[in-house]
């Protein structure tokens, strides 16, 4: 997981004969990011079940050094956008409920963005905090025009009221004032959601190591960068410390061009469109192996094309590649953080 934090430590004798431990004053705790990166290698250097291979990284690499794929945010022109705070307030909400799609084939995350934006254009008062807090299932269903119930649908709710309360306690009902209040920051702004909101604290723990990922937090902070194109809300000085986003199509991708290899028994797993359960090594080792082999990718692309690039953008063009695939196997694992 993390590396160890190293805090100085000295103990001291009070009045009482009691000990008192005192922390140094030059304690730091690493940020959001860097727990994710330091988690995530040290699962990939302890897995048993996936392996990164080097190899397969530097095959990938040499393809696509000379031009290296550049996807545009919202390709696909499914989101709403107005360039002002009713669009960080849908992407909020979007980002609330972006996970777990694959119990309904039908469903996918074109329909969540899509059925979102119509139902802001209906209404632009849909998403004000007050009336988040207050969504029933069959209103939610109603609100997307799907015709029956979503996948986990009741934890789908409750995210909801969760996102309204404290938008409504903490930042005057509005996900702007979040942005706001972050200070441009990509890295705060991911601190300040995992510690507001409790349904985006998406972490596990593998062979009793703290592993962390934010898959829906950090997926929030590259929305607002890609669709105000780095300006206004979508300004951040740091976004080069956004990891890629542990979900359950870009392994399959990375699996494919031959990045990740599987142990024969996950392979069969994934073939047989077997349930891997949150939490289980297989899971973990799945998430944390796409991060640090995104992260070795655009290590070794940055020097090889001598350009600086981004985890986001490589995270992006993978899971293009990846939905634009109907056919790709990937893990089925019910959870509300992807």
């Amino acid at each position: 997981m993390v590396e160890d934090l190293k805090s100085t430590i000295r103990t001291e004798t009070n009045r009482s004969g009691k000990l008192r431990i005192k922390e140094n004053k030059w304690f730091t705790k690493p940020a959001a990011m860097e727990e994710v990166r330091q988690s995530s290698a040290w699962v990939a250097r302890n897995s048993s079940h996936v392996t990164v291979d080097s190899s397969g990284i530097e095959k990938v690499v040499e393809k696509i050094k000379e031009s290296i794929p550049k996807v545009e945010w919202d390709y696909e022109g499914i989101h709403y956008f107005d360039n002002g705070p009713l669009t960080v307030q849908y992407l909020f909400v979007l980002d609330t409920l972006n996970f777990c799609f694959w119990p309904d084939k039908d469903l996918n995350y074109d329909h969540l963005a899509k059925g979102l934006k119509e139902a802001l254009l209906n209404d632009n008062s849909a998403f004000d905090a007050d009336r988040l807090q207050k969504y029933t299932g069959p209103q939610l269903r109603e609100l997307l025009k799907w015709p029956r119930p979503l996948p986990l649908e009741e934890e789908r709710v409750r995210l909801l009221h969760e996102v309204g309360f404290e938008l409504e306690r903490s930042f005057e009902g509005m996900a702007s004032k979040l942005v706001e209040s972050c200070g441009k920051s990509a890295v705060k702004l991911v601190s300040l959601i995992t510690r507001h909101f409790p349904g985006f604290r998406d972490h596990s723990v593998y062979k009793g190591h703290q592993v962390f990922f934010y898959k829906r937090a950090q997926i929030f902070a590259s929305d607002l960068w890609g669709a105000f194109k780095g300006q206004g809300y979508g300004e951040f000085n740091d976004i080069s410390s956004i990891t890629m986003f542990a979900d359950y199509i870009v392994p399959a991708v990375l699996q494919q061009l031959g990045v990740l290899k599987y142990s024969s028994t996950l392979a069969s797993i994934i073939e047989a469109s077997s349930e891997i359960g949150a939490g289980t090594e297989e899971e973990v080792e799945l998430r944390a192996c796409s991060i640090y082999a995104v992260e070795k990718m655009r290590e070794l692309l940055s020097i090889k094309s001598g350009k600086q690039v981004l985890s986001v953008e490589l995270d992006l063009w993978l899971w293009s590649v990846g939905v634009q695939c109907p056919s790709l196997q990937h893990h089925r694992t019910l959870s509300i953080y992807y």
